[in-house]
């Protein structure tokens, strides 16, 4: 365990909280992935599939950590977790959001063009994307990374006025 923690840099024991969490994660994405690649058809199949999955997004979440620790600027390893976590919620909560307030709209597939339903869709849910991922940031205690984040990607997207 003293390892573990040297290796990512955690100080108190509260800060082995996120690991456990992304673990948690990465095993409840491996088992809805394989459940819906399989199906009810067998479980034993899909538990196998779901130990796969978890091993291989393990490998490729530990890869991206080592390239963009360099990257990004973050105090300590564990907090590379917590920013992924923030990540990852604020991408499911975008799309949460986005339908319910497509469909107040009053916008369905049924009443207006597939293309531009789909459209509109993504970009309200990149809108409340970015109030979301700055909301979360803030919540997981990693609020300056992120509005540096969002500052960054609305100068690449050429919204720098809206940051004045």
């Amino acid at each position: 365990m003293e390892n573990f923690k040297k290796n990512w840099q955690i100080q108190n024991n509260w800060q082995l909280l996120f690991p456990v969490l992304g673990i948690l994660i990465l095993g409840y994405s491996s088992y809805k992935l394989a459940d819906v690649a399989v199906g009810n058809i067998n479980l034993f199949l899909v538990i196998i599939l779901s130990i796969v999955l978890f091993f291989l997004f393990l490998k490729l979440t530990l890869f991206l950590f080592k390239k963009l620790e360099r990257k990004w600027a973050v105090e300590y390893r564990w907090e590379m977790i917590r920013v992924f976590i923030v990540f990852a919620i604020t991408g499911s909560s975008s799309v949460f959001v986005g339908k319910p307030i497509i469909a107040l709209i009053g916008i369905t597939k049924d009443n207006f063009n597939t293309v531009f339903y789909w459209i509109l869709y993504l970009l309200v849910g990149l809108i409340f994307y970015q109030i979301l991922l700055v909301s979360y940031g803030w919540l997981f205690g990693q609020f300056k990374f992120f509005w540096e984040f969002e500052k960054k990607m609305f100068r690449r997207l050429g919204l720098e006025k809206f940051l004045n």
